[in-house]
């Protein structure tokens, strides 16, 4: 594999890496172009496998790093409904056509998001914190990261409708993620096979470029308030759904 990819695709692959890092230091909402970008060299399913590896380099940076402020009692909230949705992503995901999950997903997203929107605009201080949306939430989390590592953004229009601070927004969701992108990996070995030595071969050279998205992004967070914050988060996700659903 490392023998057919072109100058240009190791630009985009370490530029990628780059971006994950970013993300995994707290600047959620930019997961979607990640995702696209190694989908455009790899390909679609392939792409899975070895962002997988890269994802649990940047989440323990993150659980290091945020660690005093995760917020366990909404994680186990959450927790048991995306393994419960990785379950049946490894099932749905390995004969579902790739452009009916995304197009699908896109809408939800967007349309989460345009509520959100809609709450801040209308002042809205009570959060559905019901047993109904975590649950949707965490299964349709769980479903996406098997099938398109797309969770993040369902993820992140749980943690801000809780309308938890900065800090805690980024511990809680390190801690979350780095258990199930550890519970994804079997699943990527020994079922899918989308992970083998090759994948690894390319995750040791653009590693690197991770490790320096996470600094940068750590630089980057530390500048922004809460409330701004928030609002990045908001549209980078619906930037991002936008690029799924039009790509």
């Amino acid at each position: 594999m490392i023998e057919s990819l072109s100058i240009w695709d190791w630009s985009l692959a370490v530029f990628a890496s780059f971006l994950l890092g970013v993300s995994k230091s707290g600047l959620k909402g930019i997961g979607v172009i990640i995702v696209t970008i190694f989908a455009l060299v790899f390909g679609g399913k392939v792409s899975t496998g070895i962002i997988a590896p890269l994802l649990l380099v940047g989440d323990v940076f993150a659980i290091i790093y945020y660690r005093r402020h995760v917020q366990w009692h909404y994680l186990f909230k959450l927790l048991p409904w995306m393994i419960i949705g990785v379950l049946i992503g490894v099932v749905v995901g390995k004969d579902l056509p790739e452009y009916i999950f995304k197009k699908g997903m896109a809408v939800l997203i967007f349309i989460s998001v345009l509520i959100m929107f809609w709450w801040d605009y209308k002042h809205v201080k009570q959060v559905p914190s019901n047993y109904f949306f975590g649950a949707s939430m965490g299964l349709l989390s769980g479903i996406a990261t098997m099938i398109g590592n797309l969770a993040g953004a369902f993820a992140n229009i749980y943690f801000l409708a809780l309308r938890l601070p900065k800090n805690h927004f980024i511990g809680t969701a390190a801690w979350l993620f780095f258990i199930v992108n550890l519970f994804k990996i079997p699943f990527h070995v020994f079922y899918w096979k989308t992970i083998n030595f090759s994948t690894l071969q390319i995750n040791l050279l653009i590693v690197p470029a991770l490790i320096i998205g996470l600094f940068t992004g750590i630089v980057l967070v530390s500048k922004i308030k809460d409330m701004n914050f928030r609002r990045i988060i908001l549209i980078l996700t619906a930037v991002g759904t936008l690029f799924i659903f039009f790509r």
